[in-house]
């Protein structure tokens, strides 16, 4: 296993960007033409969390200071506990977790397989990226769900965990790692494609009977500009 362990020095602020992407103003899309039905949708959210946290307790355990397991922690309990709330709604439909999030399961494992990257930072990227631009997505899908069903879905998925520790650890590395910069850059470019699929994988459904087309372009546009954001955040390029 790699030693990823580094010592604590005085870190000079990271450099940050101005972003360079505005917010977008997302085309009012009437997400219940494309949203497969409840039961399938929360099945494949939750155990996408479940990948999460499974990321986040892999970052945990490889984490090179007391500091950084404590806050990692922390944000795998969020994943955790969002698995968990969906896992609740699924029983209050009447399903049964494990048979709804079973065919979800192999193409969420090889993702979370392609997505943890090489060593603790292309992890941690990773992580940050990927749950930021999927929370992000079946919260605007959730849209398309019953009323109050999509309201409470809305809610779990709207906690933020990991984003603050991780901009954190990310940031002091880079100011103090030459080149690491340009590793984690070209690395987050390479995750929007597979975040992608996964993110229209949910739309299978609809496409299949013809209700995918370019209206729905729009909540890929802005999956990309958040993206972007993040990146800048950061003072990558995204």
């Amino acid at each position: 296993m790699a030693n990823w362990s580094r010592a604590r020095l005085p870190r000079p602020e990271a450099p940050r960007m101005r972003p360079r992407v505005v917010p977008t103003e997302l085309t009012r899309i009437d997400f219940t033409e494309i949203v497969p039905e409840p039961v399938a949708f929360l099945g494949q959210a939750a155990y996408i969390q479940l990948e999460f946290f499974e990321s986040l307790a892999k970052a945990v355990a490889t984490a090179p200071d007391l500091a950084a397991k404590e806050g990692l922690s922390a944000a795998a309990g969020v994943a955790l506990r969002k698995h968990h709330d969906l896992i609740a709604e699924l029983r209050r439909l009447g399903a049964e977790p494990a048979e709804v999030m079973a065919p979800f399961a192999p193409a969420t494992d090889r993702f979370r397989q392609a997505t943890s990257g090489a060593d603790w930072y292309e992890l941690l990227l990773g992580i940050h990226i990927t749950s930021g631009m999927l929370d992000d997505y079946f919260g605007q899908l959730s849209e398309g769900l019953p009323a109050e069903l999509g309201a409470r879905v809305r809610g779990i998925l709207q906690e933020r965990g990991a984003s603050e520790v991780i901009e954190r650890e990310l940031s002091e590395a880079i100011a103090t790692q030459p080149g690491l910069d340009d590793r984690l850059a070209l690395w987050g470019r390479s995750l929007v494609g597979d975040t992608l699929l996964i993110a229209r994988s949910a739309l299978r459904a609809a496409e299949a009977n013809g209700a995918l087309g370019t209206d729905v372009e729009p909540v890929f546009t802005e999956l990309i500009a958040a993206h972007t954001r993040r990146m800048d955040a950061l003072g990558l390029t995204a």
